[in-house]
């Protein structure tokens, strides 16, 4: 049966150095990671989201706060269990993968240690590699392998000992961009064939999109917000997580009117009427909006309403353009051929697409 996760009240402080203050890494993080889930811990680097992760695993002792492995009705605390008690499977960004012995010696340690029969450890090496696709380079070295190769390794190494929870420390970050994009998918595949719940850490938003179940974005050790990939790109909480999970413009406006149903806010694009309950006529906000959801029609002249072309970007399946109109500068990401003598454009933004967001 799959393990939940509960996080109660986490904090870390490392003691400073010489005169300097402590620092705070993990401030007060509160998670539950459902059965069977795989879970992203997303941030910038300094954020906390690795120290987050150790902690869980047992390498580093948190300062306060709890955490719970939850399996059926059973509720197991693991806060202070030695790392080797928790049944955790980790993956490591630098593989960790012992040179000197096979990739099939490699996978089998964790059972050797668990000293299991000899027999039960060769089959179940044999299917943890054909798992990921390295049943046929059981008797290499590591040395003999690519690097997503080894990482694969390492994935079946943490996944052989049927691990309770699996952890990943950036397992992809030493590889280069075709190799990240065909572990993603097996990755994910692989938790989701086991069944297994896994936290995975990262500072690459588009891994977090492509592969969570749900995401915590973490900022100054503290977590910013939590939701899926949809929920936190298109409606943002407030403007660093807009900022962080991919392009977005952020206009600013003033509500000028409040009803049942829609609230109109006043921008340098007009008055825009959106669905945002709990906003007071008169205060200042902050809207987001991402630049696919700006739509783009080529015009000849700059009237009323208009935007002047400032630069284009052609990335293969978008061309992105930055648009000036008036004082606001506006990125549009588009699909339709637009005619590189065109200077001027005429812009349309579903009303849906904003997303009002909070000055951190």
């Amino acid at each position: 049966m799959p393990t939940a996760i509960v996080i109660e009240n986490l904090c870390k402080t490392f003691a400073g150095v010489g005169a300097s203050k402590p620092s705070i890494a993990v401030q007060n993080v509160s998670l539950r990671i459902e059965p069977g889930e795989l879970f992203f811990l997303l941030g910038p680097s300094g954020c906390g989201k690795t120290t987050l992760l150790r902690m869980i695993a047992g390498f580093i002792e948190p300062t306060s706060g709890r955490i719970f492995f939850e399996s059926g009705t059973s509720k197991r605390e693991v806060t202070w269990e030695p790392a080797n008690k928790r049944n955790a499977g980790m993956v490591f960004q630098s593989y960790a993968l012992w040179p000197h012995m096979t990739v099939e010696q490699n996978v089998a340690f964790g059972l050797e240690v668990r000293k299991i029969d000899k027999s039960v450890r060769s089959r179940k090496v044999l299917e943890a590699l054909d798992l990921v696709q390295m049943g046929d380079f059981a008797r290499r070295r590591p040395t003999q392998l690519s690097g997503g190769q080894q990482q694969r390794v390492a994935l079946a190494r943490a996944l052989v000992i049927e691990p309770s929870v699996l952890l990943l420390d950036e397992p992809l970050s030493n590889l280069d961009a075709a190799l990240r994009l065909e572990l993603r998918s097996q990755i994910r595949r692989t938790c989701k064939d086991v069944g297994i719940t896994g936290i995975y850490v990262t500072h690459d938003q588009r891994e977090a999109l492509s592969m969570a179940d749900r995401i915590a974005v973490l900022r100054h050790g503290k977590v910013a917000q939590v939701g899926t990939a949809e929920e936190l790109y298109f409606r943002p909480s407030t403007r660093f997580v807009a900022g962080f999970m991919g392009e977005t413009n952020l206009i600013p406006g003033t509500v000028e009117s409040v009803s049942e149903s829609l609230t109109g806010v006043r921008t340098p694009l007009g008055l825009i009427s959106i669905s945002a309950p709990n906003l007071v006529i008169g205060n200042p906000v902050i809207l987001s909006v991402r630049p696919e959801a700006v739509r783009v029609k080529a015009s000849s002249s700059m009237n009323n309403g208009q935007c002047r072309i400032l630069s284009r970007m052609f990335h293969g399946e978008h061309t992105q353009l930055e648009l000036s109109l008036g004082t606001l500068t506006l990125l549009a990401s588009v699909r339709e051929f637009i005619d590189p003598a065109s200077e001027t454009c005429q812009i349309d933004i579903d009303p849906e697409a904003f997303a009002v967001v909070s000055i951190d």
